[in-house]
This record gives C-alpha cells, sequence and structure tokens, in this order.
C-alpha cells in the first residue's frame, strides 16, 4: 500500500490519472522504455492498459475489473515477478487505485496491490519489490510530480508504503 496527496480534487485527479498516463508513467518501467510510441489506459470495465513501442509492438499490462470515476479503478495486474507479462487471469493479482478527497481541496491517491500469491514464485519478493521506493511509490510520485503545476507551494507529495503480501 501506498498513497501520494495531489492538489487536485478527486474528479481532476482521476482525470489526469488515466489520460495523461503516457506523460507520467516512468518510461523505466515500461518494456520498449526511450522506444516507447504510446502507453494508454481505457476508461471503462473491460479495458486494457497496454503498452505501443516500436513497429507496433503491443504489450497489455493491466484489464479493467472496476471503473468507478471519480472515485476508484481496479486493475487485474498481469505484470509477472519476473516482469514478464502474465495473460493468465489466475495468476495475475490486483492493483486498487482510490481517489480520496483529504478536506483541503486536494486528494490522497491510495493504491494498494494485493494477491501477490497469484503470481506463485517469486511473489514474496515481488510484493517487497513494488512495496519499496523504487516500486509504487516511485511510480505515484511521478504522477505527483506531472501534477506539480497544479499544486499549490505548501502541497507536497507525501508518500506512505506497507508492503504486504495477500
Amino acid at each position: 500500500r501506498c498513497q501520494v496527496v495531489v492538489a487536485l480534487d478527486p474528479a481532476a485527479a482521476f482525470e489526469k490519472f488515466r489520460p495523461d498516463v503516457a506523460r507520467w508513467w516512468p518510461r523505466e518501467y515500461t518494456y520498449a522504455g526511450e522506444s516507447m510510441e504510446d502507453l494508454f489506459l481505457e476508461g471503462r470495465k473491460g479495458g486494457v492498459m497496454w503498452e505501443r513501442g516500436p513497429e507496433g509492438f503491443r504489450c497489455d499490462l493491466a484489464r479493467v475489473m472496476r471503473w468507478m470515476p471519480p472515485e476508484k479503478m481496479i486493475l487485474r495486474w498481469h505484470i509477472s515477478p519476473s516482469h514478464r507479462p502474465e495473460p493468465d487471469p489466475l495468476n495475475a493479482s490486483e492493483v486498487e487505485i482510490r481517489f480520496v478527497a483529504d478536506g483541503n481541496g486536494g486528494t490522497r491517491i491510495e493504491l494498494e496491490h494485493r494477491g501477490f500469491s497469484n503470481h506463485g514464485t517469486g511473489a514474496e519478493e515481488y510484493c517487497t519489490r513494488m512495496g519499496s521506493e523504487t516500486g509504487w511509490p516511485f511510480i505515484l510520485k511521478r504522477f505527483a510530480e506531472h501534477c506539480g503545476g497544479d499544486q499549490s507551494a505548501t502541497a507536497k507529495p507525501t508518500l506512505r508504503t506497507v508492503a504486504t503480501v495477500h
């Protein structure tokens, strides 16, 4: 679990998260890296988060299981502990992203990655890695930086991480 606070209301944060994903998602967390052409998150139940690289290469990263703007989205995460695509839904984990008003006009984005045990071998290490400062906290920090132009000078991103295997 981790979270970040941005100085946008929940609807604005939710809307900036999805269509801008290719602008803020760390390229080092994609398959194509610097040659990535697009990263897209389809905003609907059954939609796909996919990456497109050179020569039409496409890799599906996640499937949208629940789409409830501006409150939350739940993704079935199809990336294995070895960073390879995992097409079998039974071997995928789940990522829930909630957009919660913080009472000060901003939004606390709460992310919980669960079901690591579905990945089998390497699940515990994968959970630890994604809960570390180089995992989801790093990814959410990039989103907060993307929202930087909308943040007030006193609103700084805050991160809290608790790694758990479910």
